[in-house]
């Protein structure tokens, strides 16, 4: 879905996406923008870049318990914000699943950052993997050994000795999060040909307008 196409006719669409991989807005959002990729009748050539986000950087890399967390950040809140996911996720044909453990996101964007040196294609399966796994089967998102297999899954190759280093794609997480995340108030967050700015878990249709402004340029 993010390939690039030969064809000279087409229009480039190039999307860059602000996101954490514990944010489940950024997962609905992807899910959105792939559906209307998947919708836009073949008229453009996509080119989609993940860049880091992170909404807790001091979260401990042993993790915490997820209910526990939610419970603790937003309280009350927190069954009602969940019910609502449980739903958002029903309509998109996935189980929510709030088991497992959610802490420090730092190593799952420098493995987004490898495989997007291996090819766009296979960091957006890769995102696409990582979330599939935190949201929906209660895997880790810190958890190496997760980490690695995923990278495996969509052909992303040497993830294991590249995660080894923690110095690898350290300063270029870092470098990106300040160009791309420093400026902006929460993800999930889009920029489409460098110029039209989408945020939140947008709808299809959103997207397909803003390819259509775009692509007038």
């Amino acid at each position: 879905m993010a390939s690039i196409s030969s064809s000279s006719a087409k229009k480039l669409i190039q999307i860059d996406v602000s996101a954490d991989t514990v944010c489940p807005w950024c997962y609905v959002g992807k899910k959105n923008l792939d559906k209307a990729i998947a919708s836009s009748g073949d008229k453009y050539t996509f080119e989609i870049k993940w860049h880091p986000y992170m909404l807790n950087p001091s979260a401990p890399k042993e993790g915490v318990i997820k209910k526990e967390f939610y419970v603790n950040k937003f309280g009350p809140r927190a069954v009602q914000m969940e019910s609502r996911m449980t739903e958002i996720f029903k309509g998109l044909g996935m189980d929510y699943n709030t088991s497992g453990l959610k802490g420090n996101t730092l190593d799952s964007h420098r493995l987004i950052y490898f495989a997007g040196k291996q090819g766009f294609d296979k960091q957006h399966k890769l995102v696409e993997e990582l979330c599939f796994g935190y949201f929906t089967q209660g895997k880790y998102i810190g958890d190496r050994g997760f980490l690695v297999e995923t990278a495996k899954k969509v052909g992303v190759e040497g993830a294991a000795e590249f995660l080894e280093d923690p110095n690898n794609g350290l300063k270029e997480v870092n470098e990106e999060l300040k160009k791309y995340s420093s400026h902006i108030g929460g993800v999930p967050h889009y920029v489409i040909n460098g110029k039209y700015q989408l945020s939140g878990g947008q709808p299809p249709e959103s997207f397909l307008r803003a390819f259509q402004t775009a692509a007038k340029d």
